[in-house]
């Protein structure tokens, strides 16, 4: 895929709906019995007898949820050349089967690097919502980008 938007593409201030995708019981207990096999995450009983009241998805899967969305929909398209790391992520409600979720992303702030002169830095934030408009996940950290016209060294 042909590359599209570089560093000097991504300002402050821009926001990008990267989408959306919606989750099933069969989706949320498969992740969960390979990545995190809590009770609530595996079956329903279980779920509702926990403070979540039903089957949850795991906050890991809806931040990889996140991340597939942010790759097909932004990231193949720009210059991406990895994350040094997020700041934070937040689950702030759970996620049940037949949720829709969709992402938001805003950049928050942006500079290049000094010690790579054909990288810039971005640092954004994604948002996740339900259908509802409850947000369901808050993440910032950093991107690093190729830059369209690299700083003379």
């Amino acid at each position: 895929m042909a590359i599209s938007l570089y560093w000097e593409d991504l300002q402050p201030g821009s926001v990008r709906d990267l989408g959306s995708v919606s989750v099933d019981a069969e989706q949320i207990k498969e992740f969960a019995a390979k990545y995190d096999p809590q009770p609530f995450h595996l079956d329903e009983e279980a779920g509702r007898q926990s403070m979540f009241g039903g089957l949850a998805a795991s906050g890991w899967q809806t931040a990889c949820l996140a991340m597939r969305l942010t790759v097909d929909n932004m990231l193949r398209h720009t210059a991406s050349k990895g994350s040094p790391g997020l700041e934070s992520l937040k689950w702030l409600k759970p996620v049940y089967p037949g949720d829709q979720l969709n992402l938001r992303h805003t950049i928050l702030e942006s500079r290049p690097m000094k010690s790579r002169p054909d990288t810039g830095l971005v640092r954004s934030r994604w948002e996740m919502f339900n259908q509802h408009g409850d947000k369901v996940l808050e993440m910032e950290g950093y991107g690093m980008f190729g830059r369209r016209s690299p700083a003379n060294t």
